[in-house]
């Protein structure tokens, strides 16, 4: 028996890949270009979205490299200090900090550079 390729389901399928595929380059007309094409673009969303984590964290490093610079530490010299203080705030919050609240950040690196 012959394969049908006109049902309403896989015109369904054809026109949810079109649709998906708007805008990129290359023949989207042609249905195996465009599912290539789709699955190009998925792998890529999902790298980017593995690469976005790593680009934030190198932000917040080098902004709060920046911030202890300002006030006569290295970055390493204070996670060690903050470590070792035990001040339980990551990168992110610490970033927000040297940014946003400049006199809560001086407290922390006067918290940590004496902590007694």
């Amino acid at each position: 028996m012959t394969r049908a390729k006109n049902t309403p389901t896989n015109i369904k399928y054809r026109k949810k890949i079109r649709k998906a595929t708007e805008g990129y380059f290359g023949f989207k007309r042609v249905g195996k270009t465009a599912l290539e094409a789709r699955k190009r673009s998925l792998q890529y969303a999902f790298i980017g979205r593995k690469l976005k984590k790593r680009d934030f964290r190198s932000l917040w490093i080098t902004r709060l490299n920046n911030a202890f610079r300002e006030k006569g530490l290295s970055y390493s010299r204070a996670i060690s200090l903050v470590i070792r203080a035990q001040i339980k705030l990551n990168r992110k919050q610490l970033s927000e900090m040297a940014i946003n609240q400049p006199q809560m950040f001086d407290a922390l690196i006067n918290k940590i550079q004496n902590p007694w």
